[in-house]
Formats: C-alpha cells, sequence, structure tokens
C-alpha cells in the first residue's frame, strides 16, 4: 500500500504539491516534538521553531508520559522525516527535531541513532551559516559523543560551543554548555572540574532567573558534592533541589535527586533513608522508561543491601543492573556490576 501511494504521489501531483505536503508533514513534527522535549526536560534551552503552515494541526500533550508516549510510538518515523528532510533542502526542520529529540534518545539510550541525527543537524546548521545554530548543534554532538565515551572528542565539541555561547552573549545556553562540561570532566576522573562546571551553571541559571534549570543544577552539585565526601552538604543542596522540582513538575529530575540523596545517605551510614531515596528514584525512572538510570542506582542500592548484610537482595540488584547495561551496550558498566559481583562471592567463599 505505501508502494501504490507513492506511486499515485509520483504521477498524480506536482513537484509543488509533493513538497508543500512534505512541508506539512515536517512541521506537524516539529511542533508536535518541540514541545514534547520541553515536557521531558523543562530546563531545556531549545532554538524554537517558526510559524507553521496554515492547516498543520500539532499533536496536543500535556505531561511528560503523554509525550514520551507520543515519541515512542512516532519513532520508527522520526527518524525516516529527518532523512527526509536533509535530502529535500529542510535543514531548519531537521535540525529542531534533532534536538528535540536528545532527552527521548538519552532516556531510551538510542546514543547511535542520537550520534547520526546529531551529526547531519550539525551539517545543516553549517548550510544555513547561523553561528547560534553551528554554537548548538556542535554542543548537541559533543553530549551524544560523551555518551558513547568518546570523552576527548566530547571535551573539544563542549569547548567550541562554549566559546561561541560566550561570543554570542548566551548565558543560558553556556550554563547548560558548562552542565555538560561537568559530566564530561567526571566520566575523565576529574570530579573537582564537574563540582565546579556545575556551580558555575548554577550561577548563570540563577542569574537568568531559570528556575527549573537552577533545580537541576542543584542536584548536580550536590551529586559532586557527595561524590567529593561532603555528604552533608550534597543533602542540604538535594533537598533544595527536590523542592523545587515538585514545584516545576520536573519528574525525571526528581528521581535523579532522589538518587543523589541516596548515595549521600548511604555514605553516612544511613541505610534506610538510602534505601527510601533510591527506591523512590526507581519507581519515577521505571514510569518513565529510563532504562540506563534505572541501572545506576539498581546498581548502587545493590551497595547498600550488601552494606546492610541483605546478600540476596544485593545480588537482586546488581543482577537487574547488569542486564539492564548489557542490553543498552554499556560494557564498562556491566564489568563494574559483575566485579561487585564476584568480590561479594569471593567474599562468602564462593568464588
Amino acid at each position: 500500500m505505501r508502494a501504490y501511494a507513492t506511486e499515485l504521489v509520483e504521477d498524480h501531483d506536482t513537484d509543488a504539491t509533493r513538497r508543500s505536503a512534505l512541508h506539512r508533514m515536517l512541521d506537524h513534527y516539529v511542533h508536535t516534538a518541540h514541545p514534547a522535549a520541553l515536557l521531558l526536560s523543562p530546563d531545556a534551552d531549545l532554538i524554537p521553531p517558526g510559524p507553521a503552515l496554515p492547516g498543520v494541526t500539532p499533536e496536543t500533550l500535556t505531561d511528560d508520559r503523554q509525550a514520551l508516549d507520543w515519541l515512542t510510538a512516532e519513532y520508527t518515523g522520526l527518524l525516516p522525516a529527518m532523512e527526509r528532510a536533509a535530502v529535500s533542502g529542510f535543514d531548519a526542520h531537521l535540525c529542531h527535531l534533532a534536538w528535540a529529540l536528545e532527552a527521548f534518545f538519552d532516556r531510551r539510550g538510542h546514543w547511535h541513532d542520537w550520534h547520526t541525527a546529531q551529526r547531519a543537524a550539525l551539517e545543516a546548521a553549517h548550510r544555513l551559516a547561523d553561528p547560534e545554530w553551528q554554537a548548538f548543534a556542535q554542543r548537541s554532538l559533543a553530549r551524544v559523543d560523551g555518551r558513547l565515551g568518546h570523552y576527548a572528542e566530547a571535551r573539544t565539541g563542549l569547548d567550541r560551543a562554549a566559546e561561541a555561547f560566550d561570543r554570542l552573549g548566551d548565558t543560558v545556553r553556556l550554563a547548560n554548555t558548562h552542565r555538560s562540561l561537568g559530566w564530561t570532566s567526571d566520566q575523565q576522573g576529574d570530579l573537582t572540574a564537574a563540582l565546579a562546571h556545575n556551580q558555575r551553571a548554577l550561577e548563570l541559571f540563577r542569574a537568568a532567573g531559570r528556575r527549573a534549570a537552577e533545580a537541576r543544577v542543584l542536584n548536580a552539585v550536590g551529586w559532586y558534592l557527595s561524590l567529593l565526601g561532603r555528604y552533608d552538604q550534597a543533602l542540604t543542596h538535594c533537598e533544595q533541589a527536590l523542592v523545587m522540582m515538585r514545584e516545576t513538575g520536573d519528574r525525571y529530575g526528581e528521581a535523579a535527586t532522589w538518587d543523589s540523596i541516596g548515595h549521600a545517605h548511604h555514605h553516612l551510614g544511613q541505610y534506610k533513608q538510602a534505601v527510601i531515596g533510591f527506591h523512590n528514584a526507581l519507581t519515577v525512572y521505571r514510569e518513565l522508561g529510563v532504562p540506563y538510570q534505572e541501572a545506576d542506582t539498581l546498581t548502587r542500592l545493590g551497595d547498600t543491601r550488601q552494606a546492610t548484610g541483605e546478600q540476596a537482595a544485593a545480588r537482586q540488584s546488581w543482577q537487574q543492573a547488569l542486564t539492564l547495561f548489557t542490553e543498552l551496550g554499556r560494557p564498562d558498566e556491566a564489568e563494574g556490576v559483575r566485579a561487585r559481583m564476584r568480590d561479594r562471592d569471593r567474599e562468602r567463599g564462593l568464588a
């Protein structure tokens, strides 16, 4: 049926008619995907799309669950739509779609699709010769480079994006770039730099009055304080972030913050509170369909169960995490979980 429909279009419609139909379809996708992205990430600094053509009716989405459901249902159509936009000269549509899908790509672990989309968006941004779009595209590609473990490429791209946003005087996007630089520094083992980048982002977001972004970065600062052993300070930051996220309705951010709270309580020896934090995080991650973060939290929950002597529960959490990391193609994280399980077995004389 699809092939027959294509034949009819080619035989009976003019080039102008076909191009107009493609334009309306891409407008529909862009003007639905853009608000969907903001529902998934209220702190996103996306470039707003221009007005849609007359007659285009975007989907109405009211919460992050509906946004995730729509993106999941339309995913197999959105990828070829971006390919069609690239070959048909709709560079702005390609960029908007690639950027709007960032949070979805990340949540679902579609990092190779994300990389392909952002590479195409960067090429389109260069064709458009717009410095702001080029900086945005450079940052987007660098972010997925980091997810794929290409940390040197990620840092180079993020440094270029930060310089560009600084020249443009775009403090909000500069702040978000500092957040990404913080994550990359973390992956490269420099926790002090990771904290410094997030503290700088926090300053910029507060100055710009971006409350949703401020809340997420408060949690990030708390997380790095916890990793650096400053657990009481970490809890102060994360508890403030949790209140703000509930006000802004940021469910994903709330889950991440509960995970940070669990981490700090664990290292303070407050295992009961740690388990509560991890379980709260897992409930939301599973509701939102975020397997990578779910696996991360399961790993830490296993650590807490191990610390309290609950050997079977610890192994169960680690096994669930191992399954998710393996399915996501994350060998380093999977090996980290296996090492925990091997150490546990040695301690019990099972190895």
